[in-house]
């Protein structure tokens, strides 16, 4: 077996590339911190983000259905006008002349007699049609409802429509908040991987070189090489993995942001800070933050005045309407012309066949449904927010575990390089010792990025992403 001591050389370019391994990049005090630049995303995606922008036209689309219901409070002119020409169609005829003709031909009569001239003249028949042959009827009409209960509920409905339509934009805009900041943790998370396994795979390729070279020169038996080649082999599997995970996560992220999936990202400064939440919420407080309660507290409102529509439908109602303009077979203004005529019109409906009644007991049936899935998302709130605590608290003690851990790794891989030059341990031991530290090197930057982000997802539940909240603060990477 040949041992370290007989390959300086060939150990000292190993140990020269170890420290490129764990040595933190020159690079990193020219990059930013990874919650301002999670930050520009953040507001990128509010800005651009296709599921937010089609939920914004939602909210407008309720706030012109609420002008709509208000435009119901006002008066309504118009203008109407109307031009007929007629032929024929429904009269009247009255026998005047059939009636009136034989008794003044008699009375003619006597009076030829009597010497005198005649007086009567014959009457033609009268004909009066319904319909003129051509007639014109041009006015301003104005309709003023004085007393319509359904149109306030109407209005209260809309406004509350309008307000869960603004909630829904915030749960909305709370979840991509979320998503890209959890989405751009993801492909830090597996930058660091990738670069601390390209490092390993350099050693690797250089210590399966070494071997060869020894087994060839019969210096070593052949299972050494064997080992090498399968822990090359393997990294590089690791490292295929890593690089999809980066894919992956860019995808996403530039997804949400409503750009090319291929767009670059920035990378972000290594080291963790210890930014503190605020403090922990009860479920109360983050019921009142959550726009997804406020939406159903919406809806549920909507309903009850909607119902209250549907039985204000069978109220009497009352209106005023005004007319006035001119009429005739030709268009002129002055007397004989002109009209105006004032009505109040009361309306109540006694009787319609139950629809109303049934309407506004399917509105009631909506509240109760809105007002049972509020219960339910309040207890979902609850364990989303108890899960996200302890999901928070293990993270924190698996980061102390993982740090001690990467420390024993680091001193046990130092212990064996001793070795080694001491000629006391095999090259597979030591490899085993670089192995154990670099998988614990792993676990400590999976881990210092998962913390991250269980405090994004507890900042979630406690509804500090809503509105204006800000995420979390703080950057992770390798220390």
């Amino acid at each position: 077996m040949i041992t370290a001591a007989r390959l300086p050389g060939h150990w000292a370019a190993f140990a020269a590339g170890f420290l490129l391994l764990v040595a933190a990049p020159a690079r990193a005090a020219e990059l930013r911190d990874a919650d301002s630049i999670a930050q520009e995303y953040i507001a990128a995606a509010i800005t651009s983000n296709l599921a937010l922008q089609g939920q914004r036209l939602e909210t407008e689309r309720a706030q012109a259905a609420l002008a709509a219901a208000r435009a119901r409070f006002l008066p309504e002119i118009a203008l109407q006008a109307r031009y007929t020409r007629a032929d024929g169609g429904r009269s009247i005829d009255f026998p005047v002349g059939a009636l009136l003709n034989p008794a003044y031909q008699t009375l003619n009569e006597l009076l030829v007699a009597q010497g005198l001239p005649p007086r009567f003249t014959a009457l033609p028949d009268v004909s009066i049609p319904f319909q003129r042959e051509r007639e014109q009827d041009t006015r301003i009409t104005l309709r003023q409802p004085l007393y319509q209960p359904a149109i306030p509920a109407s209005v209260r409905g809309q406004r509350e429509l309008l307000r869960g339509s603004h909630a829904a934009e915030q749960a909305l805009a709370a979840q991509l908040r979320r998503d890209v900041y959890l989405a751009y943790l993801n492909w830090l998370k597996a930058r660091r991987a990738h670069s601390l396994l390209e490092n390993s795979r350099e050693l690797l390729d250089e210590n399966l070189r070494v071997n060869q070279s020894l087994l060839r020169n019969g210096r070593i038996t052949e299972d050494q090489v064997l080992r090498a080649q399968t822990e090359q082999l393997a990294v590089v599997q690791q490292i295929r993995e890593a690089q999809n995970g980066i894919e992956q996560a860019r995808s996403y992220v530039n997804f949400l942001l409503n750009r090319p999936l291929d767009t670059p990202l920035e990378d972000a400064r290594d080291g963790i800070a210890a930014a503190p939440l605020s403090a922990p919420a009860d479920l109360r407080q983050a019921s009142d933050r959550r726009p997804e309660l406020q939406q159903l507290d919406a809806l549920a409102a909507a309903a009850d005045a909607q119902r209250q529509a549907a039985r204000a439908a069978l109220q009497p109602s009352l209106s005023l309407g005004i007319d006035a303009g001119t009429q005739g077979e030709s268009w002129h203004v002055g007397p004989g012309y002109n009209f105006a005529a004032a009505s109040l019109v009361f309306n109540w409906k006694f009787f319609d066949g139950g629809a109303n009644r049934a309407e506004a007991d399917r509105a009631g049936l909506a509240a109760r449904q809105a007002r049972l899935r509020q219960q339910a998302l309040t207890q979902q709130i609850g364990l989303e927010m108890q899960q996200a605590r302890d999901q928070l608290a293990a993270s924190t003690d698996s980061l102390a575990v993982a740090e001690t851990r990467a420390a024993a790794a680091a001193a046990a891989l130092r212990i064996a390089q001793r070795k080694r030059d001491a000629g006391s341990i095999s090259q597979v031991e030591f490899l085993d010792a670089r192995s154990a530290q670099t998988a614990a090197e792993l676990s400590l930057i999976v881990t210092r990025f998962e913390l991250l982000q269980r405090r994004v997802e507890l900042q979630y539940a406690m509804g500090e992403l809503s509105g204006t909240a800000a995420v979390a603060q703080g950057s992770a990477g390798n220390e």
